[in-house]
């Protein structure tokens, strides 16, 4: 069972983080306690402004699922997409799962021809998480304006408007409320501070933890494979050259990492064909500049986004928009006047831990390191921290009118270092007891220190230093680097000097109960030596780099070493012996992207993977994957050629992108290609072939009542290639017909083989007999490229019968030349082919006449 926050006496907490009266709750929906549980894990979070992000309520799914249809899965009381302007829905947008809310109005005016309703809360496709029942699904501050012949549909739910209601409205309850988004509103100066702050704590860039490589084919977001918070900030669309679309990839993010991408820039657009859902619930786009901003493409769109520009207007024709949507700005949701319909968002929470953009009181460290007079740390000294409070510079410590001490006392540990954390202000640290064998300082007190809010990240410390009373007994402690062959003396090797402290056999270097690092690295000059003048005690010498041209002893500790009263005059010395490293042969490791007939292809892009794991074949994922070597390849003309010099080993070029109008192989590796010192010079180099794409498009032809194919429709089919929206046939510039006509067979089947990528536009010019023409004889532009299911598409027309009177193949034939035909061929199976839809691109202009063709014999 999750765990439940209680509402207290007379006052509630709503889905949104706010606290409001029941009056209100009453009115604007249903009071649910702060239940911030999320998928199962039953855990609080509050990332986002005013709790927003995480599912709430006591319905909560244990495990989200990729978009689908289906019954309920869960329910979400939690703000699933939040508009600080107006929402409008246009063209063939379809639906929006979860909560809404608007603080402006909502418009719904879509497309002729388009579906007739828009769906709000529960929708056809999507994680099937719905808003709990009877609460508010749409909430706005503004009024509510549906079209003439539209619906919009919020049934099961609530939809609660402050504004007038025009149009049609299908709901349980549909209730004028003028507070209706009253509890709502600060939330859009909240996100925009806290989309700020994401981008620029401070005023500053926030720095990122990763790189970002926009190589025209993919957006490649590579982490540093540790941080717990992996940013990364972009000053560029995210997208092919001229807005394109491209891939998206995250490399080197850590399990459970919380990503943040900051798109900086006042005009912004995403374009993508990604589907990727790996980092659906922990990944978030801010957008803290953007007046305008674009989410276009054809791609299943993972993670949340916030615009932070109250004055921004962000438009979303993604098919799938799968994550929290939060906009400070105006929205509007349609499709893209290339064609296309449906699009989506899906209701996924966010789970992120993002940076803390609250009131919390910035806090910075102090520190005191006590030393001796040759630097080494002391432990046992007892400090008090003091604030300066009374006005008078230095430190006053009686009462009345003393400063004021801090009642956390401090002792130094074997690093010599006392640290406690304060706010900015003055402070001091006063040494009350020396470390054992020494006496206090005449002068015990040390400092100012002054915190700032500039320096708190870093901190600030002071050095403190004692006298023995009795002067030690010291000595050398030197460690010699030679050469394991020759045993000539080397210099360039670095070395640090450790102190035995904690009473554990062996060298440890870990924090926080290590052993005590001696003064900084030393590096050994030409005579091989490093030497430090130390207290009596055990010491050890870590090599950390090796000298230039040799490699660190599998076991880079030397020691122990016991300076004593008795030998503290010699000193104590070691020998280190280092191993040459062998000389690499460097070779060039070369692959080249063609077609079948042997022509260079551009386009393609390629990673180079070493083999080291001990297992044959590539192995890319996994605990203990090969090493890939270098950043990715793109290849381009004359040559279409990648290379790499590497060492001598085994390697494999791996194709992850195809070039333009092909597919990717079967098999997209390419190897093992075997580096060896005798073939180092020529190098080894491997053809990578690539089949180019070749599609089909199918017209099936039936009569709309008794669904009976249809013989003897005549189409003609048409490339879009002249930039111009809509199929043109005439003028200076049409576009391309491809091929003679086609009429169907027997099977009411046209089929149109060989075709390149691109767009396409299927043009019926002759009836089947006794049939009309259709109103529009023009489909709406059908596209073909590699991720084409069986790269084919199936197109099912219906045409109307002739009324009585009007009956013959001439009905509806224009004059004109009787266009070429080819014999239509039965599918190889029968594709299940869905009705023509009107096409996107206003093929109602510039159509030309369609020809007319002669009469079968």
């Amino acid at each position: 069972m999750r765990a439940r926050t209680a509402a207290k006496t007379g006052r509630a907490r709503l889905g949104l983080g706010l606290a409001v009266t029941v009056a209100v709750l009453a009115t604007a929906a249903p009071a649910y306690p702060a239940y911030l549980a999320t998928a199962g894990t039953g855990a609080v979070r509050a990332a986002l402004p005013g709790g927003l992000g995480p599912c709430l309520g006591p319905e909560c799914p244990d495990a989200y699922l990729d978009p689908h249809t289906g019954p309920a899965n869960g329910r979400d009381a939690g703000i699933n997409i939040f508009v600080g302007g107006d929402f409008q829905v246009r063209e063939r947008a379809a639906e929006a799962e979860g909560r809404v809310v608007v603080l402006g109005s909502f418009d719904q005016d879509k497309a002729d021809g388009a579906s007739r309703v828009y769906n709000v809360g529960i929708v056809g496709a999507g994680s099937q998480t719905q808003p709990p029942a009877g609460s508010d699904f749409l909430t706005t501050g503004g009024g509510i304006a549906v079209a003439d012949g539209e619906r919009l549909i919020a049934d099961g739910g609530v939809v609660r408007h402050a504004g007038p209601l025009t149009g049609t409205v299908s709901a349980t309850r549909v209730v004028r409320d003028p507070d209706a988004a009253t509890p709502y509103a600060p939330l859009r100066r909240e996100l925009a501070a806290a989309s700020q702050c994401y981008a620029r704590p401070g005023g500053t860039a926030r720095p990122p933890t990763g790189t970002v490589t926009n190589n025209r084919f993919e957006t490649l977001f590579r982490g540093d494979g540790r941080s717990p918070l992996q940013v990364f900030n972009v000053d560029a669309d995210i997208a092919a050259p001229g807005r394109g679309q491209q891939g998206i990839r995250f490399a080197d993010i850590p399990p459970n990492a919380t990503i943040l991408v900051n798109v900086l820039g006042a005009d912004r657009a995403v374009v993508t064909y990604s589907g990727e859902q790996t980092y659906r619930q922990r990944l978030l786009w801010n957008f803290p500049d953007a007046t305008t901003v674009g989410l276009l493409g054809t791609g299943q769109f993972q993670g949340a986004a916030l615009i932070g520009n109250p004055a921004s207007r962000t438009t979303v024709t993604l098919p799938g928009f799968n994550g929290r949507f939060f906009t400070t700005g105006s929205l509007r949701h349609t499709s893209a006047t290339t064609g296309g319909g449906g699009q989506e968002f899906h209701s996924y929470p966010f789970t992120g831990d993002l940076p803390d953009c609250g009131s919390a009181p910035v806090t910075g460290e102090l520190s005191v390191l006590k030393v001796n007079g040759a630097g080494d740390a002391l432990a046992g000294a007892g400090f008090e921290l003091w604030r300066e409070s009374n006005g008078t510079p230095g430190l006053q410590t009686g009462t009345p009118g003393g400063d004021t001490r801090d009642p956390r006392g401090c002792t130094t540990r074997a690093d010599g270092i006392c640290r406690l954390t304060a706010e900015p202000g003055t402070y001091y640290w006063r040494e009350v007891t020396p470390p054992a064998g020494y006496a206090l300082p005449a002068n015990p007190v040390f400092g100012p220190l002054v915190l700032t809010p500039g320096n708190a990240g870093e901190g600030v410390r002071v050095r403190a230093v004692n006298t023995p009373l009795v002067p030690p007994v010291r000595g050398e402690v030197s460690v010699l680097k030679t050469d394991a062959e020759t045993g000539d003396p080397l210099a360039g090797a670095v070395f640090r000097l450790w102190k035995e402290t904690n009473g554990t056999p062996g060298l440890q270097t870990g924090r926080p109960n290590g052993d005590t690092p001696v003064g900084g690295p030393c590096t050994t000059d030409e005579s091989g030596d490093c030497t430090r003048t130390v207290g009596v005690g055990t010491y050890y010498w870590q090599e950390i780099t090796a000298p230039p041209g040799y490699l660190l002893p599998a076991n880079p500790v030397f020691g122990p070493l016991a300076l004593t009263e008795e030998n503290a005059r010699e000193g104590v010395t070691v020998t280190a012996a280092d191993i040459a490293a062998p000389v690499p042969v460097p070779g060039a490791v070369s692959v080249r992207k063609v077609s079948p007939e042997g022509a260079p292809l551009a386009g393609a892009v390629f990673q180079l993977w070493r083999e080291s794991n001990g297992t044959p074949g590539l192995q890319t994922g996994g605990n203990t994957p090969d090493t890939r070597v270098g950043d990715d390849c793109v290849t381009s003309l004359p040559s279409a050629t990648c290379t790499r010099t590497v060492d001598v080993g085994t390697y494999y070029w791996r194709e992850t992108t195809a070039p333009p109008g092909h597919g990717l192989p079967a098999n997209p590796v390419f190897g093992p290609l075997v580096l060896t010192a005798d073939n180092a010079d020529q190098g080894v180099a491997v053809d990578a072939v690539n089949t180019p794409f070749r599609g089909r498009i199918i017209v099936v032809k039936k009569d709309p009542k008794t669904k009976r194919v249809l013989r003897g429709a005549v189409f003609e089919l048409w490339k879009e290639t002249n930039g111009v929206r809509g199929l043109q046939t005439e003028g200076a510039d049409p576009d391309t017909q491809i091929g003679p006509a086609c009429e169907t067979n027997r099977q009411g089947v046209c089929e149109f083989w060989n075709l390149g990528e691109g767009w396409y536009y299927v043009r019926e010019v002759e009836a089947p007999e006794g049939y009309l023409l259709r109103d529009d004889p023009v489909t709406e532009p059908l596209q073909l490229d590699v991720r084409t299911p069986d790269q084919e598409r199936v197109v099912e027309l219906f045409n109307r019968p002739a009324e009585e009177g009007h009956h013959g193949k001439d009905h509806g034939k224009k004059p004109g030349k009787s266009p070429a035909k080819k014999p239509g061929k039965s599918p190889a199976k029968n594709k299940k082919a869905g009705k023509a839809k009107s096409h996107a691109k206003g093929h109602g202009k510039g159509h030309g006449k369609a020809p007319a063709k002669s009469r079968r014999p």
